[in-house]
């Protein structure tokens, strides 16, 4: 039976924690048996970046209108965001949670702003060219990615850096492997410009070891990296693909992209699916000639980059899938004339987690062709590396840490992993120089983050409105006749809103929230955030409910 509340006196109430009057009467907190704790998370975008780049703070920059800090966020882990932000397949943008609610953060596009502002507006404030500040001298054998990464965070450090290149330009496959239309030379050569501030020094046309051995590096540097990349191509295996006309991929793109003039027919076949394959056939269309890409699976296998397919697609370049060469037609004097193709059927997953391609039988047929590309994928030149270092079935072999089996000598990029991403082969170039200032400058290695990874369901989406990404500008399709660079970029009103969409995940930002719901006044404002009074926390959990990206977790009482 309920008893009538309107009778009760205050002494017939159980004893209680309550305040009659105020809660600042009472110690709320010693109900507690869950404690509050402020705890920032690892953003999934950050955990998916090769770079480690702290995206969500740079993001948070960004919205802040604070560009410079932002672009030094960068640096810290990527010295070329003006790059990266044009060629990185972002894997980041695969894992971001806003994935799941809309559309991800256009995260590579914030940082080729980023980036860009950096070349304009930051590194013009120090224009002179630095001198070493250490005897230590160190050689980098290759002008790539890797090596241009390893020299830069030395040269940082005082180290005296040369870079040798084997081309008559510096930069590597950023310069001879990507079209202009994707990586404008003149971003690459500012960039360049930036470590030649810091004092690295280039010498190009020198190619190892026709021009310089392993001991006469040795003798004239103290710490050796050999960035030498994976540009061998792999063979068909077909006959006649010795014929005149059949065209390797990346020789085919080296001399489009230094310039040379280039001898092929009108009707061009580019064999392959990756990244190679797309930038040959759109190279071709820009040429004027007629153009299809073979590709023995289907679209969802093709390891391309989605929106280098969908460009292609967009330019009016056919892709025939399900097919492979079977033999290179040529005719009395060795010239291709065609190329005979079989039909493929997918069958179970081989060891790359793609489907198998099988034969179909009888499904021969042939195409016309004057020329034929292939780019089925590259190796490392096993044969030009030194003896004395050890090495695997597909390069060099090192530790985590890019060291050889040989002191002082460390490698890094494709020329350990085999064909990789550019923006792996500059986290393989900060982790080696990183190797080499624990080794020389003692300076602690850094470790890694044993931090929660936020996922989607961890946030509270309660608090944020949908809204679409915003879409990269683009030229039109009738300008893409030329090299010019099809994605114009983020202006600033573009970039504003497109990083106020980031959830922040696991990072607090200052909304407020947790300070606003507090039943107890137990959330305190200080200059960089908030702390808890545990004396009148009593543990609700309201706070890390309404935290909308979970940078609040909460422990039983006494397990911290």
């Amino acid at each position: 039976m309920l008893r009538n509340f309107k009778e009760m006196r205050i002494e017939d109430y159980p004893v209680c924690a309550i305040s009659l009057d105020t809660t600042l009467l009472n110690k709320t907190g010693t109900w507690r048996i869950f404690r509050p704790v402020y705890e920032n998370k690892i953003p999934p975008c950050r955990d998916a970046c090769p770079a480690g780049e702290d995206i969500q703070k740079y993001i948070y920059l960004s919205q802040k209108g604070n560009y410079e800090e932002g672009y030094q966020t960068i640096l810290k882990n990527n010295p070329f965001p003006s790059i990266t932000g044009r060629v990185c397949f972002h894997p980041c943008e695969d894992a971001c949670n806003r994935r799941e609610y809309d559309e991800p953060i256009a995260i590579h596009h914030i940082e080729r702003f980023l980036g860009d502002y950096g070349l304009e507006k930051v590194e013009k404030k120090n224009p002179t060219r630095r001198k070493a500040e250490t005897e230590k001298k160190v050689a980098v054998i290759g002008s790539g990615p890797a090596g241009l990464s390893f020299a830069y965070y030395l040269a940082q450090e005082g180290f005296g850096v040369t870079i040798l290149e084997k081309e008559s330009l510096p930069g590597g496959l950023l310069r001879t492997g990507i079209p202009a239309y994707r990586l404008p030379k003149e971003v690459l050569d500012k960039e360049i410009r930036k470590l030649e501030k810091l004092g690295v020094k280039f010498i190009t046309n020198t190619t190892f070891p026709k021009n310089l051995s392993l001991s006469d590096l040795k003798t004239k540097y103290h710490i050796l990296f050999f960035g030498t990349g994976a540009q061998k191509e792999r063979k068909l295996e077909v006959p006649n693909e010795d014929a005149d006309g059949v065209l390797e991929g990346i020789s085919f793109l080296k001399i489009a992209n230094l310039g040379k003039r280039i001898k092929i027919g009108k009707k061009v076949l580019v064999i392959g699916g990756g990244n190679t394959a797309v930038d040959c056939a759109r190279v071709v269309k820009r040429l004027g000639k007629d153009v299809t890409i073979l590709y023995r699976r289907t679209k969802e296998e093709m390891p391309a980059s989605p929106e280098e397919i969908e460009g292609a697609e967009e330019e009016g370049i056919k892709i025939f899938y399900l097919v492979a060469p079977v033999k290179v037609l040529i005719s009395r004097q060795r010239k291709v004339k065609g190329l005979e193709c079989i039909r493929m059927k997918l069958g179970t997953p081989d060891s790359s987690g793609r489907r198998r391609p099988i034969p179909i039988k009888g499904s021969n047929f042939t195409l016309p062709a004057d020329t034929i590309i292939k780019a089925i994928g590259e190796s490392v030149e096993l044969e030009i590396l030194p003896k004395e270092i050890e090495r695997t079935n597909w390069g060099i072999k090192t530790d985590s840490t890019g060291m050889t089996n040989l002191k002082n000598i460390l490698a890094g990029g494709d020329c350990v992993t085999g064909p990789q991403t550019v923006v792996k082969a500059i986290a393989s170039g900060r982790r080696a120089a990183e190797r080499v200032l624990w080794e020389m400058k003692n300076k602690e290695l850094p470790k890694e983050e044993k931090k929660e990874i936020v996922s989607f369901a961890r946030l509270n989406t309660f608090y944020f409105e949908k809204r679409p990404r915003v879409k990269m500008s683009k030229i039109p399709l009738r300008e893409r006749k030329t090299f010019k660079e099809i994605n114009l970029g983020y202006n600033e009103e573009e970039l504003l809103i497109e990083t106020e969409r980031c959830f922040s995940c696991g990072i607090c930002n200052q909304c407020d929230n947790c300070y606003i719901f507090c039943p107890d006044l137990a959330v305190k404002k200080k200059e960089d955030g908030y702390k808890f009074d545990y004396d009148y926390c009593k543990g609700c959990g309201v706070c890390a409910q309404e935290c909308p990206r979970y940078a609040i977790t909460m422990y039983p009482e006494g397990e911290l």
